[in-house]
């Protein structure tokens, strides 16, 4: 039985079906669409400024409140502890959403939601620690496809129900608790990880080096910036960013990972190229997190649930297939995207600004579910290439590291646009001058990138010219002049 159990720990493919389970689970939320409309409704009988301004907010605080630490204490846990404290979260949450009353009561749902979406990075984190690199691929492409279809199905599924079935909304929440009870129990058969990403790895090089050089291993050789800045002649000969000559190491284990943390991050973001898209990254998902968060309540403005007809689940459900078809297409374009890749971010960021503003300006709820539908697709399209784009300089250790960080600077800019625009204690603005405010903020974002992409294609073109300007016929002075005039160029470019 011992040898049974072992042998089924070690292969991949038990813990990834395992873990797809518990992803179809947790995502099977068909009451997730109608929130809002859940709220007002008369069983809890908030209001659309309660909801808007006094508990929504909570769960923005409480998500960066906790990120960091989770993140830590995640790696330090290996993983499998968080999941089950992922799924103790959920069912809190969905309990009190249907039992609990009054705005205090949502709050602290809120705040337990928050718990929830912090601990999410181990459900992606989890994989890459009990199966081989060489099945990295399958099991990404397994673990994110399973979330995308029980999304959908969940969206699909609620919208029958409330159309079809007209079930009420508290049942529809009890189904989702139902779901979150068998992902629970799905949890607590995932073999406990030897190894993490952060604190505990188990290197081959770092046997061999002893517990003195663990820091010396911890990150690879190969830089983390991008790949024309590399100098691999000088890779093996010059000291390791990881261990500077003299320099004493910390001798805390979790103190010296943490040291390390910072260098790397220190590093990634050196990178020029890395630090645009790790900006667009932020400052769009900061955007995006925050028209997710109150689009339900733009539509109840538009179309109030208790007076029309509420089709949230059926608009979820094309935007989440739309969302993964735009990101299964990125696969397949051939674009130069160190060229071309900031002018995609300014014109698809154009099209999400033109969106919101759509949404903010019509009084027709289909133009709002269709702006919400192009919106959702062209964001998924840009941080598919984003991620890819940045993903491809980095290590696995140091890709999870920026990601990280880049959701957590989206996360304080999310939070900042909360406290301005949205808290009851800030400007408390209602929700049609929100989303004007969101369509500008993506503006602005589309602006940027713009003005940035015009400035490197029009350098890019300039080189081009002196480079052919260069191969002319020359004497050996007037050569040398002008290979010193195009390295100062370039330097500056």
């Amino acid at each position: 039985m011992g040898c049974w159990k072992q042998e089924k720990s070690s292969n991949w493919i038990f813990p990834t079906l395992i873990l797809c389970i518990y992803g179809f689970f947790y995502t099977m939320k068909p009451s997730e669409p109608f929130l809002t409309p859940y709220l007002t409704a008369p069983d809890k009988n908030l209001t659309i400024d309660e909801v808007t301004n006094q508990v929504f907010p909570v769960w923005t605080y409480s998500y960066l409140a906790l990120l960091f630490p989770v993140f830590l204490i995640t790696d330090y846990a290996r993983y499998k502890p968080i999941i089950i404290l992922q799924g103790i979260s959920f069912i809190i949450t969905w309990l009190l959403l249907l039992f609990a009353h009054g705005v205090v009561a949502m709050q602290v749902v809120e705040f337990f939601y928050g718990m929830v979406t912090a601990t999410e990075v181990a459900y992606y984190a989890y994989i890459y620690s009990v199966v081989s690199t060489e099945h990295y691929q399958k099991v990404t492409s397994y673990c994110r496809s399973i979330t995308l279809v029980a999304a959908t199905v969940a969206a699909v599924l609620g919208q029958l129900l409330v159309s079809l079935a007209h079930v009420s909304y508290f049942y529809l929440n009890a189904i989702t608790l139902a779901s979150l009870a068998l992902a629970f129990v799905c949890s607590f058969f995932l073999p406990m990880p030897q190894r993490s990403m952060f604190f505990h790895r188990k290197d081959a090089a770092e046997t061999l080096q002893g517990p003195d050089k663990v820091v010396a291993t911890f990150s690879p050789n190969k830089p983390c910036g991008c790949q024309e800045d590399t100098d691999p002649a000088s890779a093996d000969t010059r000291p390791t960013p990881e261990q500077p000559a003299g320099q004493p190491q910390p001798q805390n284990h979790a103190l010296r990972v943490l040291v390390q943390l910072s260098k790397d991050l220190r590093e990634c973001y050196s990178s020029r190229k890395l630090l645009y898209w790790s900006l667009w990254w932020a400052l769009a998902t900061a955007g995006f997190n925050q028209v997710l968060n109150y689009i339900q309540v733009l539509w109840d403005f538009r179309a109030p649930s208790h007076s029309s007809a509420v089709y949230n689940g059926a608009v979820e459900a094309i935007a989440t297939f739309l969302s993964a078809v735009t990101s299964l297409a990125v696969g397949y374009v051939k674009v130069n995207w160190d060229l071309f890749g900031e002018l995609a971010l300014g014109i698809f960021s154009t099209m999400d600004a033109g969106c919101l503003l759509l949404m903010c300006f019509t009084a027709s709820i289909w133009a709002c579910y269709a702006g919400y539908l192009i919106f959702k697709a062209c964001y998924m399209l840009l941080i598919t290439i984003a991620t890819f784009q940045i993903a491809v300089n980095l290590s696995m250790e140091r890709y999870a590291l920026m990601f990280g960080f880049n959701n957590f600077l989206a996360l304080v800019i999310q939070t900042i646009l909360t406290v301005v625009v949205v808290d009851s204690k800030g400007l408390g603005l209602d929700i049609v001058t929100q989303f004007l405010i969101y369509g500008s903020y993506f503006a602005v974002i589309a602006g940027i990138f713009l003005l940035r992409s015009i400035c490197v294609l029009v350098s890019i073109k300039c080189k081009r010219k002196i480079l052919r300007f260069c191969k002319e016929p020359l004497s050996l002075a007037e050569h040398k002049s002008k290979q010193q005039t195009v390295a100062v160029y370039t330097t500056r470019l």
